[in-house]
């Protein structure tokens, strides 16, 4: 049996692993995690088309955006327990078919609730592969490497906010935001082809013991966070929202505390513990906020703001997610020569000063502004994203990536989507502020509003910036050292 035609049962954990083509391996995870990160980002420039067909509130059409990534926050703290269950290609074929399904739904939808229904099935699917894929990176690819193939996969992902805007504003210039579920459904089947035909298993199945208990209240304990931040936009601080908050916040506590104690956690939190891991998974978190927050409020303002239609305002981004594309891949090889600390720094420095630009666009501002500000924000973020997700995976035990890389995810995602309700909550605020002040041009109100949320991103990169001081390069096999983690922990 040659090397790369290995069963999935045949896989050995404790013998020597090489594979002769890694990418080819993981030629599957990569259109898979692309496909989702695409229905991520392309979903912006829709709200205001989404909107006008069902006669929704921007808080209600937010949640094609929020409701996606609720649904990866809820599954994501059970990925690490599945891999350990279930082979890692059978996971990622039921996800594709979940996000398949979900695309064909709605493509079709007739109402809100329906669309949405599908959309929550798509972010299914992606919170399962997402942390799939940088686990099969961590046993695929040989340790010098590592730096390089999370620059390979930072690329698929980066590549999806560099053509998702322009092909969504392409599709509904041409036809409706309907084509663009329909493109998801093509690009779903040939993942679900290379996955069959190449992906093989190299994460070890130990089969723990399943713990119901863990499993509902990470469920409960995720979405009611994030549900109730979601809802303050539509809702305020009303008894839904403060009860959904508080109800998040104490099960989540509990989770943590079960997760130390029980001899088969679900997800292992005392990776928690290494410094090395823990600081860097903090600061990619605050970054991923920061990129989505910018994201969910870009494409809007140059509609709302500046008057551009759909199309223009893809092709604007188009630029700067090129640039990213190539800075991600960069970044990744760079780490494995430098290091974090100072790819951090760079990242940092040129995020705030694209922030700043962002708060100077006005109604009438040229698009020369924009691009500027667009293409320095996407230069900034790979380098703090790659090094960090590079350093925070070589930190930990090999036994560890499949829990690590799910800690980190599940990070993100959860935080992304309070980052979004956030920028949702501040953008209505500036244009309330605006209104309350006498002015009567709405397009002048939402770039008021679109200020306040760019400022709440260039304070979660100042967090970056500080927590990078922090930063240690490791090269020794990193100790588990208990700690306790509570709910706010993790939503950091």
């Amino acid at each position: 049996m040659r090397k790369n035609q290995l069963s999935d049962d045949a896989f050995v954990p404790d013998a020597p692993k090489h594979f002769d083509h890694p990418h080819k391996i993981m030629l599957g995870l990569y259109i898979s995690v692309f496909l989702g990160m695409l229905s991520e980002t392309s979903m912006n420039i829709t709200l205001p088309d989404l909107m006008t067909d069902f006669g929704i509130s921007s808080g209600t059409a937010q949640w094609m955006v929020v409701g996606y990534m609720l649904a990866i926050g809820v599954v994501l703290p059970c990925v690490g327990f599945m891999l350990k269950w279930v082979k890692a290609k059978t996971l990622v074929l039921f996800a594709l078919v979940c996000f398949l399904i979900g695309a064909i739904v709605c493509t079709a939808a007739p109402t809100f609730p329906i669309l949405l229904a599908g959309r929550i099935l798509q972010g299914i699917s992606t919170g399962i592969v997402l942390p799939t894929m940088y686990a099969a990176i961590m046993r695929v690819f040989p340790p010098h490497k590592i730096g390089a193939a999370n620059g390979v996969a930072g690329l698929v992902i980066m590549f999806a906010p560099v053509i998702g805007p322009t092909i969504a504003g392409a599709l509904i210039g041409a036809f409706s935001w309907r084509a663009i579920f329909a493109l998801f459904a093509v690009v779903a089947i040939i993942a679900i082809a290379c996955t069959a035909l190449f992906f093989v298993t190299p994460i070890e199945r130990t089969r723990p013991n399943v713990d119901v208990i863990s499993i509902l209240a990470s469920a409960i304990g995720f979405g009611c966070l994030v549900a109730g931040v979601s809802l303050i936009s539509d809702m305020g601080f009303s008894a839904v929202v403060i009860g959904l908050l508080v109800v998040g916040v104490i099960v989540l506590a509990f989770y943590a505390r079960r997760q130390l104690t029980i001899a088969d956690p679900l997800l292992d939190l005392r990776a928690l513990g290494i410094a090395a891991f823990r600081t860097p998974a903090i600061m990619i978190s605050c970054s991923f906020s920061c990129t989505l927050a910018f994201m969910y409020l870009v494409p809007q303002e140059l509609q709302r703001g500046m008057g551009l239609s759909s199309t223009v305002a893809g092709l604007l981004m188009l630029p700067g997610g090129v640039i990213n594309a190539l800075c991600t891949l960069a970044a990744g090889r760079m780490f494995d020569r430098h290091g974090a600390k100072r790819l951090v720094w760079a990242g940092s420095v040129l995020s705030i000063i694209g922030g700043a630009l962002f708060c100077a666009i006005g109604v009438s501002t040229p698009v020369a502004l924009f691009l500027a500000a667009h293409i320095i924000v996407m230069v900034g973020i790979p380098f703090i994203q790659q090094s960090a997700q590079s350093a925070a995976l070589k930190s930990l035990p090999g036994h560890m990536a499949a829990d690590g890389s799910t800690i980190m995810n599940t990070m993100q995602q959860v935080c992304g989507a309070i980052a979004t309700a956030v920028a949702t909550c501040l953008l209505g605020l500036g244009q309330t502020n605006y209104t309350a002040a006498g002015g009567t041009n709405p397009a002048q109100g939402f770039v008021d509003g679109s200020r306040y949320g760019y400022l709440f991103g260039m304070a979660l990169v100042v967090i970056v910036l500080a927590l990078s001081f922090l930063l240690k390069e490791r090269h020794d096999e990193p100790k588990l050292v208990p700690v306790h983690v509570d709910a706010e922990t993790l939503a950091v």
